[in-house]
Parts: C-alpha cells; sequence; structure tokens
C-alpha cells in the first residue's frame, strides 16, 4: 500500500477509499487476456493528482499488463481555436515530459482535419484490457464517453477527479449555496480520507509496451513533442477559428504548479480583503488549469492547507451550520478562498451532474425568476446591443467593455466584474434567452475557463439561479441587478478601464453610468 504525506490526515489511496469515484459506463467484461490497460484522458489532462490515472495503474498492476495513456485533441470541437488548442497542446507537451522514462506508453494525437482521428480510440480499444476515462459532467465530454462505451466491446470505467465531493456523493442538485455548504461541512471530513497520489508512478513496476501496432501508429501518428512544443505555430495549418488568437498565459502542468506556487505564497495573505478589487490582481487565477485538468482541486487544496499547517482534525466534529467563516479553522483569507474553491466551484459541478439534461436550458432557471422576467419582458431598453458590439466591447459603458477588453486579450477576467458583466449582457438583450445564449456564445469562445460547469453557474446565477428574490426593477423584475456606476463606487476601476477599455468606437461615457 502507498501512502501519501498530506496534511488533510488521509492513511492511503487506494481502490477501496476511492470506489465512489468510478463506475461502469457499459456491461461488457474486462478482457484480461489483451495487451494493456488504456487511459482515455479527456479531462484530467495531468500525470498526477489524478483518480483515473491511479485507477489505471492499479488495473495495469492487477492484470500485470503494460499502461497506454491516450490524450486526443480534435480539429472540430465546439469553439475551437487557437487560443484553446495552444493552452491544450502546452498541457500535451508537458505530459510528454511527465510521462517520459516511466513504464507508462503516452499517446499523444493531434487530429489534422476533422474526422481524421475517427476510428482511432476503437483501434486502441481492439487491445485493451479495460479502459479507463474522465468524468467531466459538462459540455459535449458526457456524450462523447457514452457514445464511446456502447460501442467498445470491453468495459469502460469513468472516474470522477473533479472535486472533494464526489459527485456520486450527492444525490440531487443543490438550489443554494447555502445548502450546498453544509452539504460538504457534513460529508467532507469523510472523503478526505482518500486523495488521488502526488506521483503516482513513483515505485511502480509494469510490464513495457512494445511500440503500438504499425496499423495504428501509420494512420495516426503520434504527435511529436517537436509539434507540441510549437504550439502557436502548429495551429495555423489547423481548421480552427483562428480569430480567436493565443495568450501569454501558458497552459499545462508545469505553468499550473508556477501559478498556485505564485497564489499561495504572494497572494493568498491578502486574498479575503482585495479579491473583489480588480486593480489589485489577488484573485488565484487557477480556473483555467482547473478546467483543462493541468491543476487537481485536490492538489490546491493541499498546497494551501500546507500553507496553513492544517490538519483534519481541526474539523472532525464540527457542526455543519453552513457558516462561510470560522469552520475551517484557517486565517479568514483562506477561509475566503476556499468557499470559493470548494462550495461554489463544487455546486456548479453537482448541478450539471445532476441535472444533465437541462443545466445549460432556460428552462432549468428557477420559475420565480423566469416568471419575473417574463413580467418584464417587454420594458424599455435604454440600451441594446447586437452579438457582435457585445463581443468587441463597443458598447456605451467603459467598465463593461473594459471587462469584456480584458477577457478579448487575456482568455480570462477578473471574478467580480464577471458579474456585472452577465448583468448587463442580460439589460442590454432583447429578452432573457437571447442574454443566456449571448454569455454562452462569448465565454466558450473567448474565455480559457469557458466551456465549464462554473461557467455556466455565472450564466445562470445572472438569471436567478442559486439566488433570491430581491427589490423589483426595471427589466431585471425581482431578479438581482447590478450597475457599473454602484459597482465603481464599490472598487477601484479607473486604472482597470484604462488598461482593459478598448479605445472608443461610438459614444462612451468618461465614468460609468448605468
Amino acid at each position: 500500500m502507498r501512502r501519501t504525506d498530506s496534511p488533510v490526515g488521509n492513511e492511503q489511496s487506494d481502490s477501496r477509499s476511492a470506489a465512489i469515484r468510478v463506475r461502469a459506463a457499459n456491461q461488457q467484461p474486462i478482457r484480461s487476456q489483451r495487451s494493456y490497460v488504456l487511459y482515455w484522458m479527456i479531462a484530467a489532462r495531468r500525470a498526477s493528482w489524478n483518480f483515473a490515472l491511479d485507477r489505471a495503474v492499479e488495473h495495469a498492476g492487477v492484470l500485470r499488463k503494460p499502461l497506454v495513456v491516450f490524450e486526443a485533441l480534435e480539429v472540430d470541437y465546439p469553439w475551437a481555436s487557437d487560443r484553446l488548442h495552444c493552452f491544450v497542446l502546452q498541457g500535451m507537451h508537458d505530459n510528454v515530459e511527465a510521462f517520459a522514462g516511466s513504464p507508462v506508453t503516452y499517446f499523444p494525437y493531434v487530429e489534422p482535419r476533422p474526422g481524421a482521428g475517427r476510428g482511432l480510440l476503437e483501434a486502441l480499444a481492439r487491445s485493451a484490457c479495460v479502459v479507463i476515462t474522465d468524468e467531466f459532467p459538462c459540455f459535449f465530454l458526457p456524450r462523447i464517453v457514452s457514445a464511446a462505451a456502447s460501442r467498445l466491446d470491453v468495459r469502460v470505467e469513468i472516474v470522477d477527479s473533479n472535486g472533494l465531493i464526489p459527485l456520486a456523493a450527492t444525490d440531487r442538485a443543490f438550489t443554494t449555496a447555502a445548502a450546498f455548504r453544509r452539504f460538504v461541512q457534513r460529508t467532507l471530513p469523510e472523503h478526505l480520507h482518500a486523495l488521488p497520489l502526488a506521483k503516482p508512478l513513483d515505485g511502480v513496476e509494469l510490464d513495457r509496451l512494445p511500440p503500438l501496432p504499425d496499423a495504428v501508429t501509420r494512420r495516426w501518428p503520434a504527435a511529436s513533442p517537436a509539434l507540441l512544443g510549437r504550439a502557436a505555430s502548429a495551429v495555423k495549418a489547423l481548421p480552427i477559428d483562428h480569430d480567436v488568437a493565443p495568450v501569454a498565459t501558458h497552459g499545462g502542468s508545469g505553468a499550473a504548479r508556477k501559478a498556485l506556487e505564485t497564489f499561495v505564497a504572494d497572494r493568498l495573505a491578502r486574498y479575503g480583503e482585495l479579491h473583489n478589487e480588480p486593480e489589485s490582481d489577488i484573485t488565484s487565477r487557477l480556473s483555467p488549469y482547473l478546467h483543462f485538468g493541468h491543476l487537481a482541486v485536490h492538489q490546491v487544496f493541499d498546497r494551501v492547507m500546507r500553507q496553513e499547517r492544517w490538519s483534519r482534525r481541526r474539523i472532525v466534529g464540527k457542526p455543519a451550520n453552513g457558516a462561510r467563516a470560522g469552520w475551517w479553522g484557517t486565517r479568514p483569507a483562506t477561509e475566503r478562498f476556499l468557499d470559493q474553491l470548494i462550495v461554489w466551484r463544487e455546486l456548479g459541478y453537482h448541478t450539471c451532474a445532476k441535472r444533465p439534461d437541462d443545466y445549460d436550458r432556460y428552462e432549468s432557471v428557477p420559475t420565480w425568476a423566469q416568471d419575473t422576467l417574463q413580467a418584464h419582458r417587454r420594458d424599455p431598453r435604454p440600451h441594446a446591443y447586437d452579438l457582435a458590439t457585445l463581443e468587441h466591447a463597443a458598447t456605451h459603458d467603459p467598465l463593461w467593455n473594459a471587462a469584456q477588453g480584458q477577457l478579448l486579450r487575456e482568455g480570462w477576467f477578473h471574478n467580480y466584474l464577471r458579474m456585472l458583466w452577465g448583468k448587463k449582457i442580460l439589460e442590454w438583450s432583447r429578452t432573457p434567452q437571447d442574454a443566456l445564449a449571448r454569455m454562452i456564445t462569448i465565454m466558450n469562445r473567448w474565455s480559457l475557463d469557458g466551456r465549464d460547469p462554473n461557467s455556466y453557474s455565472g450564466y445562470f446565477w445572472t438569471l436567478g439561479r442559486y439566488d433570491r428574490p430581491w427589490p423589483e426593477r426595471p427589466i431585471f423584475g425581482t431578479v438581482r441587478s447590478m450597475s457599473s456606476s454602484n459597482t465603481a463606487r464599490k472598487i477601484q476601476v479607473r486604472k482597470y478601464i484604462s488598461t482593459y477599455a478598448p479605445p472608443s468606437t461610438g459614444e462612451q461615457r468618461e465614468f460609468p453610468l448605468t
């Protein structure tokens, strides 16, 4: 039994303690006579802190078979662009290095044209004893896993590395953060016994695989380290959206670890008082790495709690009263960050998992919010913008334009301003349905952390999900409203506007007044 060394006090990480995270996607058997164990890496795109990799290593050890890790990048996924492709390719480059020298055969594949990769998974699975893949409750990934599992003649297991609370630990979608916070406080201690391994391949002896069959590698050649290392130039030849350019934020597990270290060492202590201030830049900026699986939430939690010299004993026996502060027994700044990292982040994941058919549909908005928005549907809109105007940050509102400008430039924008961003899109759209479609399109196209349960939490919070009725206003009804003028009174924005607001293409006020 391999032990971990973590301040949360877990004794071990093995199949028994992590069993709740594993489920079969089909009724096919494990075919032990075949050549290798196959890990189809689609969401937890990293070589550490990964329950799915741990499970694959376990299978390979029990079956005494080699392990193949297959990571692919298609060109026809929704919103495929230079920006998103580069980030993923940089992660694949790090995985080449992470698996080098290990007994694992890592097979990265970059699709050159739509449909070129069709049949590759099936070809690899024909020689697989068992196929392991990642659970991700959002975007198109659940559909492709379900479709693949129905086609393959071998057992497919889906493994959940999404959060500290396993998705299978809940039996319903929570309607408020307060209710989910109480659930977290009640159940989290039992799940902290099992963390994924920080170094899952250390001390592991596996059979090494001879080269993959020529019939596979000739038709679907693996991406070379050189190709992956030239991500920005490599994407120019691919049929993807070249108007969404790469950004300075570098993808991959190496960059993710550096970003985590920088946040914990330099910004965490001030997070509580300054995380809402965009000019202070105190937020973690870890969301792109968490979204693409280059960083695990367990890894973030472990590093933060090491900084706190924390142990699990501090929360054992504490009442699950839903308090936002004081429950963890850490510094107030850390408590604020943990509430964002665990409660708010994982609330979105569990919503998507428990409402797979409508988490992204307007019909899932609470009834009270739909009713009030419908009642105010014909209210006059002093400003109404089309999608192109919004996308290019060309409204009359310089603070909103600055938030959108940061998204265009950096592929990310400040968390506090995301609330204002969504509320103004609702105000400036003909219908709430139009507003939802615009938020999804803009974020999913331009943001490194779009296409994620947390993105959908933001869109739907704008429309009333997880919230309560507020005093009635035009357009919004009793859905919470926000204005740029009030926002500018609460936080410092002048420097932020001067940094990120694009040059005005029309009449724009000197300071946000709406």
